[in-house]
């Protein structure tokens, strides 16, 4: 079954709903959250993703419930992956502290709107073609390979994230549109001497917005790895994507301590690749593969078990990565 218009329409008013409380706090008092405030609002916004899971669960039972777990968790975890490219960002463009929380916001709503968009057409993708599931597949497990292959050669270095911050869409909107000096307060747009100016602030945003678009590449199709319905697709990503914020600001500086994650990613991306392969090949209807009949190798894993290995391999890796910093007096020498 699919989710019903009432239900998009909740979803839509609980996203605009934070994102307005976020903007309107943040207006208020711009600052730099401190550690208690970073601690609180993440795990305020993990309890509401866990309340809204549970309502899932009630209202349409424990296989959408257990599915949007699972997702959530998945695209959590990614993005903690992605936050040490959000903190290269902002640092090349230099932004003051205590603006880097409406930069964020900022940079969360462009990816909520271009991931909707994303969700929409790969669910079209998937409808239509079933033989899609291969294509997520081969390329969560590149995802993966590359994972390993980057942490092994210890990237993650400060020049790594110069794809991101200055990307084909920076540099157009450096091009087309004329751009203050400098910072104007916390403004996108500033207008001086009949004017209309946009400020590196902006700029900043779109080099956010943008790397998060190439992000949801490979987070998209792990979390329909998960579930093929979109609305979960989306609630997963919208509620991982709304705690970012606080996220960024509780673990910054400790994203060095976490040298196994590239590991542990390239296990979860890795299972759920070969997890969207086994699922393509029990519906396969291409003509080269087994004459066009569906394959079946090995058992289906549910839901419930792929939640259990996601968690598993997170706590092992957040463990793991705690004792090998603690032993060595600082951080490893892991991609960070």
């Amino acid at each position: 079954m699919g989710a019903s218009a009432p239900a998009w329409l909740a979803l839509s008013v609980i996203v605009v709903g934070l994102l307005t409380l976020d903007f309107v706090g943040h207006a208020r008092s711009p600052h730099p959250p401190g550690l208690r405030e970073a601690v609180g609002w993440s795990l305020a916004y993990m309890a509401l993703a866990a309340a809204y899971g549970a309502v899932v669960w009630a209202l349409a039972g424990a296989a959408w419930g257990q599915e949007f777990y699972a997702g959530w968790v998945t695209e959590w975890s990614l993005s903690v992956d992605n936050l040490f490219v959000f903190i290269l960002i902002l640092s090349a463009f230099r932004v003051p502290r205590a603006y880097q929380q409406k930069a964020l916001l900022a940079g969360i709503v462009i990816a909520l709107v271009l991931r909707l968009v994303f969700i929409l057409a790969g669910a079209a993708l998937v409808e239509r073609f079933g033989a899609v599931f291969y294509v997520f597949g081969a390329l969560l497990i590149g995802t993966a390979v590359r994972q390993v292959v980057d942490a092994r050669r210890g990237a993650g270095g400060p020049d790594d994230g110069a794809e991101y911050v200055d990307n084909a869409v920076t540099r157009l909107v450096r091009r087309i549109l004329p751009t203050t000096d400098g910072f104007v307060g916390n403004r996108l747009i500033h207008r001086h001497a009949g004017r209309t100016m946009i400020t590196p602030m902006l700029i900043a945003v779109v080099a956010l917005g943008s790397a998060d678009l190439m992000f949801a590449v490979d987070s998209i199709p792990a979390i329909f790895g998960l579930t093929s319905e979109p609305f979960l697709v989306f609630s997963a990503t919208a509620f991982s994507l709304l705690g970012l914020r606080q996220l960024y600001f509780l673990i910054d500086g400790l994203l060095e301590r976490l040298v196994y994650l590239p590991y542990g990613l390239a296990v979860i991306l890795g299972f759920i690749g070969l997890k969207l392969i086994d699922h393509a090949l029990r519906a396969n209807s291409l003509p080269f593969i087994n004459g066009g009949r569906p394959v079946r190798l090995v058992p289906e894993p549910s839901t419930a078990v792929s939640l259990l290995v996601i968690v598993v391999t997170l706590v092992v890796v957040a463990v793991a990565s705690l004792l090998r910093t603690r032993r060595r007096g600082g951080p490893g020498d892991g991609r960070h």
